[in-house]
């Protein structure tokens, strides 16, 4: 049970239109591996050629060093699991589960132990004898996720499992998954396009648009030096700025607004910018702000405030009529009230330094 997944240089297209480009990826044995992105960015339409579902016009998919390109569905040894949980309302928990099973001609009484090992993984032993209509969502998708990884598959694929429950069942549910991955140690591909679920429970996260992976890594790694400004936009919450880099002896010297600049050390452009002074796009997160008495800083005009207990979120208008959104610790003093001048200054080995277009990273690993 569990294998590697290798994707080499795959295409999809409808008619005319590629979807997918060449995409090349490897998927390791055991890991839970999230494929991220706004709808139409073909996460899902990537997820349905690993099934089976969707038509390969060019490159191979393998399960380990077997090609599977032409292996019907039902013969890939694939569990899934959709967003609509697609369990049979006239049978019970445990008939939902042994469904797959008998459908492989067990005995019995190996269905029945399967069934009683797999209810306890996901903690619904107790519900085996109900019907689906008397079960709460969280529930209804733990039986969808018990029948798919009974069958003990090589692969288990998620399409946007969660989406169905609410804020608080999301984030309950995305834990117990997790939990129950790593317990069972199938390779895992998940799809969605909320990035807080991404980052909570991947191993590695693909970040998708157009058909193309735009970065490969880990939810820190992804986080911290986005590959571009549109990952950098899409993990999280963060404002772009404009600026520019000039170098200087020991590294290179960013200017943002009209009087605030800081030395940087861990920049590393191509050779044909290395000496010259270029115009560069900043990613800065709200909590990479730090408010300060130096007026050499970043001058913000405080627009409005929000209060979330641990944090205050802050939006302010720069001197460049720019809105950004800081985030600081909520003091026991008072929240700085709109119109209040305050000046801003960057941790500058948090940041991301992009080129003028937003595709290319600067920034190297500096200290984090």
């Amino acid at each position: 049970m569990s294998v590697t997944i290798f994707i080499k240089d795959l295409v999809k297209k409808y008619d005319d239109t590629t979807v997918i480009p060449e995409l090349s990826l490897e998927i390791k044995k055991g890991e839970f591996f999230t494929l991220l992105g706004p709808s139409g960015c073909g996460k899902t339409t990537l997820l349905r050629m690993i099934a089976g579902f969707n038509s390969i016009e060019g490159g191979t998919i393998q399960f380990n060093d077997r090609v599977i390109n032409q292996v019907e569905p039902g013969k890939r040894n694939i569990g899934m699991v959709f967003q609509s949980y697609a369990i049979f309302p006239h049978l019970t928990v445990k008939g939902n589960i042994a469904f797959g099973l008998e459908n492989r001609r067990l005995s019995k009484a190996e269905i029945a132990s399967k069934v009683d090992d797999i209810l306890k993984v996901v903690q619904i032993e107790q519900y085996k004898d109900r019907m689906p209509k008397n079960l709460s969502g969280g529930q209804q998708q733990r039986v969808a996720l018990a029948r798919a990884i009974v069958i003990r598959p090589d692969v288990l694929l998620m399409d946007e499992p969660l989406s169905n429950l609410d804020a608080k069942l999301r984030v309950d549910m995305r834990n117990a998954i997790k939990d129950i991955q790593r317990e069972v140690g199938i390779t895992t591909v998940y799809v969605t396009h909320d990035q807080e679920e991404a980052m909570a429970v991947s191993d590695r996260i693909a970040v998708m648009k157009s058909g193309v992976i735009q970065h490969l890594g880990t939810p820190q790694e992804i986080y911290q030096r986005p590959a571009n400004v549109f990952v950098a936009t899409f993990i999280g919450r963060t404002n772009i700025i404009e600026g520019s880099l000039t170098p200087e002896a020991g590294g290179h010297r960013l200017h943002i607004g009209q009087s605030y600049s800081e030395e940087l050390s861990n920049i590393q452009l191509p050779k044909s910018h290395a000496q010259k002074a270029i115009n560069v796009q900043i990613s800065v997160r709200p909590e990479e702000f730090v408010m300060t008495e130096d007026q050499t800083g970043l001058k913000a005009t405080i627009v409005h405030s929000v209060f979330l207990g641990q944090n205050t979120h802050y939006f302010v208008d720069l001197e460049s009529g720019q809105r950004v959104e800081i985030t600081q610790e909520s003091k026991t003093t008072q929240i700085l009230d709109p119109g209040h001048t305050i000046y801003l200054k960057v941790k500058k080995d948090k940041i991301n330094v992009y080129d003028a277009e937003g595709e290319l990273n600067y920034t190297g690993s500096g200290q984090l």
